[in-house]
């Protein structure tokens, strides 16, 4: 069990603290929902862990399977909804590989990326389409 500590700091701010590291973070509401935007929102985090999470399986079978992911890139683009709530409707993931994969390498990659836990997590009301791409090959699902 981890237990995160949170505080709220007022105007739409809440300061965090992770209780294994004790590293703090701070979020805010964003703009267009009255805060400030001056660091991340709640949902923002939401999108940073989809894709931590799946960078981290990247790395991780990745030294299992011998290459280095040093230098993979992925880019989250968070879309919210409000149908009939504000909620996050949408995370777009594009994920860069800068080698040339096997097609088993391919395989194993897209396994570990839609069975992180984080999308694991997350609900059937999001949608969460996955592009990968490495030097000579890509992949989307269907």
């Amino acid at each position: 069990m981890v237990e995160i500590a949170i505080t709220y700091d007022g105007t739409l701010r809440c300061s965090a603290s992770h209780g294994p590291s004790g590293t703090g973070l701070i979020t805010d509401a964003p703009v267009d929902n009255h805060g400030k935007g001056e660091s991340y929102s709640p949902t923002d985090l939401l999108a940073t862990a989809l894709g931590t999470c799946m960078m981290t399986y990247i790395g991780l079978v990745a030294e299992r399977g011998g290459w280095d992911a040093t230098g993979t890139t992925m880019k989250v683009q968070k879309e919210m909804v409000a149908d009939p709530i504000r909620r996050v409707g949408r995370l777009v993931v594009d994920i860069h590989i800068p080698l040339e994969l096997s097609e088993k390498d391919l395989t194993i990659v897209q396994n570990a990326v839609t069975t992180c836990p984080v999308k694991m997590s997350i609900s059937d009301r999001i949608h969460v389409p996955i592009t990968i791409t490495s030097k000579e090959s890509s992949w989307m699902p269907a």
